[in-house]
């Protein structure tokens, strides 16, 4: 006698799944929480914009012109002509656009183009009308919710020893006290793709923490890469947890490897690739298609752009474009005036110690608490040279920044020579504190040496990249929240920030008069 499945009733169906997403929920419920508020705190300082398209809806763009069967967008339908990739073919040979436009020439995106991927579903119903601000405001509160998320897993797998409302207040100190806050309010091709960086960056690390989850690891690892390029160097991360995770020991097990790997980290960095290769690949082949190199994104054929003469003359990484990224990360003060809310920012930028004063606390050991007083001097006195010697005239034709006095140069020599002398006071450090360092260090330093410093800008919009290490450094340190010195930067990073979510205004706003 055969016997047939006995399919549920769709009541019994319905209230199985309606248990399951009680469950889920009830499992997720910070994050959710995080999800909402954020939505309606970044929506409300969003403000006008919230409700139109940026100025600056690249990605878009870029969704439409796959929806319509082509990779190139049609030059009659752009919304203006900043920062695209013209392409113009002479003699078989890619070449930038120079003077008069012709019917032939190919326009691009000029950026990593996964952030249009994600648009896609979306452009398909809006098309070129689809709402980028207000799709940005929810990538940034999905990645608070993310961040959190993130933090949670230390607590649990690494033993951060943080507590959910801890973890709740870090989250929220990222969030709104960087420039995360104000990257996330604004739409634009630039700030959308920072703020889908940092998402794509903690779903990377919630799975790369330990190497527990290789394939999935890689995954969201080439997503992150392939939305903001500087990401790519976050995969030292994943490289560290396989080859050499345990503390005191790493040294002896990076020799260890002179004899070839062994079987399980053979495996997990297998994964990983095998994760991160479909959509690298992919990729390649979409830039040989459009610009004849596997590794060119399209900046090299900006059309009519201010960088393209740095960019002729010495390429997009170079010595040379050091001093204007310091100053513009480090060294960047407003220029104050009475008017209110608009003190008078820098379009180039912020200083860090004021848009991210949690960095002044990840190198100083939580056992040895004095010293962080060290640490507050040495970024004082960043503060005060910059402020009593302002930045001098360049040369004619040089760039506006870099251009500081000796005092201001050793000042902030002083303060990095600081952070990497406190470092090493740390006897008891976390086992991902030397990883979190490393990768921090592999985003931080070639962006140093690119040639834009992120114009225009209210803080150091590049820190974004890796912002994420610097709180998870911060999670793992052991410095108490209860601590007044350490609630005061915190507290700080929420009060400027604040100042720049209110009142800061972008290049395309500032000449359009938006």
């Amino acid at each position: 006698m055969s016997t047939q499945p006995v399919e549920a009733p769709p009541s019994v169906r319905d209230g199985a799944a309606w248990n399951g997403f009680k469950l889920w929920a009830q499992a997720y419920r910070m994050e959710l929480i995080l999800f909402v508020v954020s939505t309606v705190v970044l929506a409300s300082f969003s403000s006008q914009r919230f409700l139109r398209q940026s100025e600056a809806p690249h990605f878009v763009y870029q969704s439409m012109a796959w929806l319509e069967g082509h990779t190139d967008l049609d030059p009659q339908v752009l919304p203006n002509l900043e920062d695209w990739a013209c392409v113009r073919e002479v003699n078989g040979l890619k070449q930038r656009c120079e003077g008069q436009l012709r019917p032939d020439d190919k326009w691009y995106v000029s950026f990593p183009s996964f952030p249009a991927v994600v648009m896609l579903p979306f452009v398909a119903v809006n098309g070129y009308q689809f709402n980028d601000t207000s799709f940005g405001v929810l990538v940034g509160a999905l990645a608070v919710a993310l961040l959190y998320s993130l933090l949670r897993v230390l607590s649990e797998i690494e033993g951060s020893g943080r507590s959910e409302k801890e973890n709740v207040a870090l989250a929220a100190a990222f969030a709104f006290g960087s420039v995360f806050f104000y990257c996330a309010i604004r739409g634009e091709v630039w700030f959308s793709a920072e703020v889908m960086g940092v998402a794509f960056t903690c779903l990377y690390l919630r799975n790369a923490v330990g190497a527990r989850r290789p394939l999935l690891a890689g995954l969201f690892f080439s997503m992150a890469a392939l939305t903001r390029t500087p990401l790519i160097f976050s995969g030292v991360f994943f490289v560290v947890e396989v080859l050499c995770p345990r503390p005191g020991d790493r040294l002896a097990d990076l020799k260890a490897l002179s004899g070839g790997l062994n079987a399980a980290a053979r495996r997990k960095l297998l994964s990983f690739t095998a994760g991160a290769a479909p959509l690298a690949l992919a990729h390649a082949l979409y830039n040989q298609l459009r610009f004849g190199s596997v590794a060119e994104f399209g900046h090299k054929f900006l059309y009519n752009n201010r960088v393209n003469r740095d960019i002729d003359t010495t390429g997009l990484f170079h010595p040379s474009y050091l001093p204007r990224n310091v100053d513009a990360a480090l060294a960047m003060l407003p220029t104050f005036t009475w008017s209110p809310l608009n003190l008078g920012y820098n379009p180039w930028g912020l200083t860090l110690v004021l848009t991210l004063p949690m960095l002044l606390l990840v190198f100083v050991p939580a056992s040895r608490p004095r010293l962080l007083w060290a640490s507050l001097g040495a970024a004082g006195l960043v503060l005060l040279s910059s402020w009593g010697l302002p930045e001098l005239p360049p040369p004619p034709g040089e760039f506006p920044i870099g251009h500081r006095h000796v005092l201001v140069w050793l000042a902030l020599f002083g303060l990095v020579g600081t952070w990497l002398v406190l470092l090493s006071y740390d006897q008891a450090a976390s086992r991902l504190k030397v990883p979190l360092l490393l990768t921090l260090a592999a985003c931080a330093v070639p962006g140093l040496f690119y040639q834009n410093t992120g114009y225009a800008q209210f803080g150091f919009r590049f820190s974004l990249d890796w912002s994420p290490y610097v709180l998870m450094l911060l999670a793992v340190s052991g410095w108490s929240l209860r601590h007044r010195v350490v609630q005061g930067l915190l507290a700080l990073g929420v009060v400027v920030n604040f100042w720049g979510a209110a009142a800061f205004r972008g290049y395309t706003e500032l000449m359009r008069g938006w």
